[in-house]
């Protein structure tokens, strides 16, 4: 199969979430109660909706530089448990964000969007397309893979979660930072780990948890790769020993025509240590997409 490489907070109620496809009626921001979750969305710009899905254990200020892309309303959302958004428990499974997101896209009358999802987001992403393929209309898939966790790597997510029971949710950040950013942005750039040293500390407990059980007992996503049908774009950045560009180019392989681009000098968290790389590979992609 060819491959295409570059270099490279009120609560709102249900009447005022009148926003129609194009997402120009969906809020600045706001809640949105699914499935006993709050969930918090930042919604900029104008245009067709594109919903961005942060990773572990993160929230949607991931995308805090990925927000100004012209011709799109860019809608970032913080996963039940993380950000300013709220889980009802500590039970949590990659189908089940799954739901409460296609659920969220309900609440916005959202009927159909282009979706990226970096990590955790990403595998969340093909269980919404498996689960509904209709509602989405283009992926970005952001350092992730569609294998299952192994059997260590499923013990080290169960570990982290827990940590956070045992230590508190900041105790992750010494361990999680230095796989989401290269040693060079940590030594030099203190804003990025900052930034990013944040957003894991205000993960709740029942995030940090149900999170990284989610992590471990996630299912095999493979089988969903040959059935999308819509314009993919999967960006890599060359350091991610998450989610390393193996696994990355494993996806490029086996959906038909996605385009697969490396970000160069970036980690795991890629899409924002690099952020301007990352903006201009998808506004080239976003113009493919009709």
């Amino acid at each position: 199969m060819k491959r295409t490489f570059f270099p490279l907070t009120a609560l709102l109620c249900a009447s005022a979430l009148a926003g129609g496809a194009d997402g120009q009626s969906v809020p600045d921001q706001g809640t949105v109660t699914v499935g006993g979750a709050t969930v918090f969305y930042k919604a900029t710009g104008s245009g067709e909706p594109l919903l961005f899905i942060h990773g572990y254990p993160l929230s949607g200020e991931l995308f805090k530089n990925n927000r100004t892309l012209p011709g799109y309303r860019v809608i970032t959302v913080d996963l039940p448990g993380f950000g300013k958004s709220r889980a009802p428990g500590r039970e949590a499974s990659i189908e089940n964000y799954a739901t409460t997101m296609l659920g969220f896209m309900d609440a916005l009358k959202i009927d159909r969007a282009i979706v990226g999802g970096m990590s955790m987001g990403g595998m969340t992403l093909l269980q919404m397309y498996k689960q509904a393929p209709q509602r989405i209309r283009g992926m970005i898939l952001i350092d992730t893979t569609a294998d299952p966790a192994g059997i260590a790597e499923a013990a080290s997510w169960r570990g982290n979660g827990q940590q956070a029971q045992e230590k508190g949710v900041a105790s992750l950040v010494d361990g999680l930072l230095p796989r989401m950013l290269t040693g060079p942005s940590r030594a030099t750039l203190p804003n990025q780990v900052a930034h990013l040293s944040g957003l894991v500390k205000a993960a709740s407990l029942n995030g940090a948890v149900g999170g990284a059980n989610a992590l471990a007992s996630r299912p095999d996503a493979n089988p969903v790769l040959p059935t999308i049908t819509v314009p993919t774009l999967i960006l890599a950045g060359i350091e991610d020993n998450v989610t390393p560009r193996e696994l990355q180019l494993k996806m490029n392989a086996a959906i038909r025509g996605s385009r697969f681009v490396e970000l160069p000098g970036a980690g795991h968290a890629a899409i924002f240590e690099k952020a301007q790389a990352a903006n201009a590979a998808m506004l080239s992609w976003l113009r493919t997409v009709r």
